[in-house]
């Protein structure tokens, strides 16, 4: 696959140190405002802010207090099952030591995070009587452009590219933290457009077009799929942790992409669920307009 993407002559890589980016936003003493807590921020903000809209459109399955609700109890799913999931995904070490809580030095797991997101709508759904499967539809169409933002972050701190690249592929990327200095693709910036931009418009497309928020887990359904899918083509360009490099060695494939298979069944489930049931409200719309 990568030398499908790899193009002819010998182009030169690109060096992100001349690219003039920094992982902070500023510095003052010792404590830095990095941008990848910026994206944290800034995409649970803007997951609120068109969460609350959505709700004021028809055929809404919670009020605002509910939003205001999956806004704390999902921060929380976000950051406490990112960090725990890296740790019982990736590193298990983690856990005997105090490690495990320091945020500030990187390891989080989207796959944990989603797992934190859904016990967060489980529980205010629980509480609140309402609809779970319609809730996640509404949370998924806002997850894809918060993702896109940590991805770009990624790229802004140098970590987590991909695999070295062979020939003159034009994006080939040497990034300062890579201990072998090799061209590589910068496999940040495909997972925040493919997984990111690309899902996200798709999402936002059909909510506000299309009557899909009336079919119950048609949303979910696509956002499960498109992560699942993306996620395991993506890997094959992104490098694999050290410690886990045996992984791929051993099975041919890296440990992210065999925790995506399950997401894409899990998808293409509900997807079948959702098309083959009714839509919700279907019968009143298609009812004659009393005189």
């Amino acid at each position: 696959m990568l030398s499908l993407l790899a193009a002819s002559g010998a182009a030169e890589p690109i060096y992100w140190e001349n690219l003039g980016l920094r992982p902070y936003l500023f510095e003052i003493g010792g404590f830095q405002l990095r941008f990848y807590s910026l994206a944290y921020l800034l995409g649970i903000l803007l997951g609120y802010w068109h969460l609350s809209k959505m709700i004021k459109a028809p055929g809404a399955p919670m009020a605002q207090r509910h939003a205001d609700d999956l806004f704390f109890y999902c921060t929380l799913g976000v950051i406490l099952g990112g960090r725990l999931g890296y740790a019982a995904f990736y590193k298990p070490e983690l856990f005997a030591s105090a490690d495990v809580f320091k945020l500030w030095e990187g390891g989080m797991s989207f796959h944990g995070g989603v797992i934190g997101v859904l016990i967060a709508i489980t529980w205010v759904a629980w509480r609140g009587g309402l609809n779970w499967l319609r809730i996640t539809d509404y949370i998924a169409v806002n997850v894809p452009l918060a993702y896109m933002l940590g991805r770009l972050a990624n790229f802004v701190n140098g970590e987590l590219y991909g695999r070295p690249v062979e020939g003159g592929f034009p994006l080939a990327m040497i990034f300062p933290t890579d201990p072998d200095q090799l061209p590589r693709h910068p496999s940040q910036l495909y997972q925040a457009g493919f997984e990111g931009l690309l899902l996200g418009l798709l999402l936002l497309a059909m909510f506000w077009k299309t009557p899909a928020r009336y079919r119950p887990g048609l949303l979910v359904g696509i956002f499960t799929i498109g992560m699942g899918l993306g996620r395991f083509l993506m890997e094959f360009f992104r490098e694999p942790d050290a410690h886990l490099a045996h992984v791929v060695l051993e099975t041919g494939l890296s440990r992210g992409q065999w925790l995506s298979l399950p997401m894409v069944g899990v998808g293409l489930a509900v997807l079948v669920y959702a098309l083959l049931r009714p839509a919700i409200g279907s019968a009143k719309a298609s009812a004659p307009q009393q005189a």
